[in-house]
């Protein structure tokens, strides 16, 4: 199970917590990242991890890559994103054809692209502390 603490203070910062790493988020980004951005990066996260495997796993050689994830919000309610487009800089390295669409294919296997795409029941609730 994931699990993930957020801490807000007062104001409208918060410390996030999860295994052992902690970030801050502001809703207006002055000190620290938005939750939009934080969204967008656990995104571009998990898609590049999956281009690691694939990599690793077909013994490929790729020693960096960029990961660049881009949306908007809708401008009418309910405020959501509306399409959100993923690029992939492989700094020239050089694949066939074939090996592009499979690791495309293997990348969309990302648990956090999944999730997206399968819009999952969000549950909010109070609790005692």
């Amino acid at each position: 199970m994931y699990r993930t603490q957020i801490s807000n203070k007062g104001g409208y910062t918060f410390n996030v917590k999860a295994k052992g790493g902690e970030f801050d988020v502001d809703m207006h980004g002055a000190a620290g990242v938005t939750p939009p951005d934080v969204l967008l990066a656990s995104l571009g996260s998990c898609v590049g991890v999956y281009i690691r495997k694939y990599v690793d796993g077909a013994k490929l050689t790729l020693p960096e890559f960029d990961v660049t994830v881009e949306a908007d919000f809708t401008k009418e309610p309910p405020v959501c994103f509306k399409k959100i487009d993923v690029s992939l800089d492989l700094k020239g390295a050089k694949f066939d054809e074939r090996r592009l669409k499979a690791m495309l294919e293997f990348v969309r296997n990302c648990p956090v692209h999944n999730t997206l795409k399968s819009n999952p029941e969000v549950n909010i609730t109070i609790g005692n502390t």
